[in-house]
């Protein structure tokens, strides 16, 4: 009985891990930086390419300048490459530097309408708080979602 309660956590822990629900990697310094503006988006939803190109381009980020120090910007970037997506991405294409536009992101919201992005309360694909009440956690669970009224 044991051995069938310890396998059946096991797959428990990972569907939630495989369907991309519960992202658990975090580090201090890109909690505090990338989230004082926005949801620490979780490392795993980009790849290591993609990372380089955003920490690369901060003094411009969607038109902030979201430089953190030298040492800082170090630290989240290693966080972010060692917790990355192992996808291959496509070598011809760019980095892609928006995670609402990935294949995943748009598969997980091809049911989202749009009246749902235009509310005032979400306003962007990007800010995943507003539906997502644990995103703060980087849990994504669709258990717990609210869509605001």
């Amino acid at each position: 009985m044991r051995t069938i309660l310890l396998l059946l956590a096991l797959l428990i822990a990972n569907s939630a891990h495989a369907s991309g629900e519960a992202f658990r990697a975090t580090n201090p310094k890109w909690k505090a930086e990338c989230g004082s503006c926005h949801v620490a988006y979780p490392a795993r939803l980009l790849s290591a390419e993609s990372w380089k190109a955003i920490m690369a381009g901060l003094n411009k980020h969607f038109g902030s300048d979201a430089s953190p120090d030298a040492a800082s910007t170090a630290e989240i970037l290693a966080f972010l490459e060692q917790n990355a997506s192992h996808r291959k991405p496509d070598p011809a294409a760019s980095p892609q530097l928006r995670i609402t536009e990935t294949r995943w992101f748009l598969r997980k919201h091809d049911e989202v309408s749009a009246a749902t992005w235009k509310n005032p309360l979400v306003k962007s694909a990007a800010n995943c708080a507003a539906c997502h009440t644990q995103a703060e956690n980087g849990d994504f669970n669709e258990r717990s979602i609210r869509l605001p009224k």
